[in-house]
């Protein structure tokens, strides 16, 4: 299975694409994993196939602890997607569309990061949640 993080807009902050760089190269001990890049919010839906599960981090989505995220991301490989597609909408949030056909929702919580941030913060999450799920010492209770 392939992890996606669909973007909108290049990452403009040297140390946010920096630490993207970090994550995504732990993450791929795991998956296969990329960043796409769209160029506005309208394009995010024209990218997802049939058989991709698409969740988008939206602040309207449901919050979970990083226990809650890991047990919630292994329900969702374990629904047997072939792309896992986390997207990350611009300064405007989701077209209409783009939230009908999404598959859930996630949010990082109550406050506003900039998109810049969400990337960063969500992918941090992300290689927690793996390193969770295989009993790995990087997550602490």
């Amino acid at each position: 299975m392939e992890i996606i993080l669909l973007v909108v807009g290049s990452t403009q902050e040297k140390y946010i694409k920096d630490g993207l760089e970090v994550y995504s190269n732990r993450l791929s001990k795991y998956s296969k994993f990329k960043i796409v890049s769209v160029l506005n919010s309208d394009k995010l839906y024209d990218f997802i196939k049939k058989g991709d599960r698409f969740i988008l981090l939206d602040e309207r989505g449901s919050s979970f602890s990083s226990r809650g995220l890991s047990n919630q991301f292994q329900k969702w490989m374990n629904s047997g997607p072939k792309r896992l597609i986390f997207g990350v909408g611009g300064p405007y949030g989701f077209n209409k569309l783009t939230y009908e056909k999404s598959d859930d929702m996630i949010s990082l919580g109550p406050m506003t990061f900039t998109h810049d941030m969400v990337r960063l913060i969500f992918l941090e999450q992300l290689y927690r949640s793996w390193t969770i799920l295989r009993g790995e010492p990087y997550h602490h209770e």
